[in-house]
């Protein structure tokens, strides 16, 4: 009894397969037959209609080892009508980078933007290169002097430009070291854009401490957890951080950081 494959090329296979058959030629503006034997569309027809060998995309879908350019499967995409998840998961298990990524920015819609400030916890929204786009009163006391005051608020720049993060994040160092390592692996999907390597090639060139941890190339979750601070009205302070990605944005996240009983010292 075999297993249905969830990565690799039988999966990616799979997947054109039973999107292809959803597409009738009716829908592309194609004539059909009423003697017509398959459903959805042949497998010659897709295609043509993507600019590619009919004998290459039967290898594709067959599962084989054969190389696809993003603008390709980017052609068969737009031919099945792939909404933005389908397309996501699409170009994922094509491990490639979508073009469309490079000259679209992510932008929240209103329901989204709308949770943010409604939240009654520190609260912010990050895109793909951690722009911070939206955040609430809550999160703007918190990192007073920054968020408050950016032009164009960006969380790693916050992090290794800002002089206020050395004061108020605690354990600075082991933090920026690990949000490095989040960086990297949040973005996995989007390190071939344009817009991503232009982006990390100025976090590298202007800082030492990013470029050295970024040669290290380590990856971590973004798995929340405590988070610390040493505000400079409100003293020292704790947080329970968690991360959330809307599902109608797979390039943006949800943060909200959420209060933790302070500790109590003995003097």
């Amino acid at each position: 009894m075999s297993s249905e494959a969830l990565s690799g090329p039988k999966a990616l296979g799979a997947f054109l397969r039973a999107h292809r058959e959803r597409i009738t030629p009716e829908m592309l503006g194609l004539p059909s037959s009423s003697r017509r034997r398959t459903s959805g569309l042949r497998r010659e027809e897709l295609a043509q209609i993507s600019g590619i060998s009919a004998t290459w995309y039967t290898w594709i879908e067959q599962g084989r080892e054969v190389s696809i350019s993003p603008y390709t499967l980017a052609r068969i995409a737009k031919a099945l009508r792939l909404g933005p998840a389908e397309r996501h998961y699409l170009f994922t298990l094509a491990r490639v980078a979508d073009p469309e990524q490079e000259t679209h920015r992510e932008t929240a819609n209103d329901a989204v933007l709308q949770s943010v400030h409604q939240m009654t916890v520190p609260c912010y929204l990050l895109d793909v290169t951690w722009n911070v786009v939206a955040w609430n009163p809550q999160a703007a006391a918190l990192f007073s002097g920054w968020l408050d005051v950016a032009n164009s608020p960006n969380l790693l720049h916050f992090m290794f430009f800002h002089p206020l993060a050395k004061t108020l994040v605690s354990d600075w160092e082991e933090r920026a070291r690990r949000v490095v390592a989040e960086f990297r692996a949040e973005t996995s999907h989007h390190q071939n854009t344009e817009e991503m390597r232009a982006f990390v090639r100025n976090m590298t060139h202007n800082s030492a401490d990013f470029n050295h941890w970024w040669k290290q190339h380590d990856v971590m979750a973004r798995e929340g957890g405590e988070r610390a601070f040493e505000h400079s009205r409100q003293g020292a302070l704790r947080y329970r951080q968690l991360t959330f990605h809307p599902a109608e944005h797979a390039g943006l996240k949800l943060v909200m950081l959420l209060p933790l009983p302070q500790l109590v010292t003995n003097s």
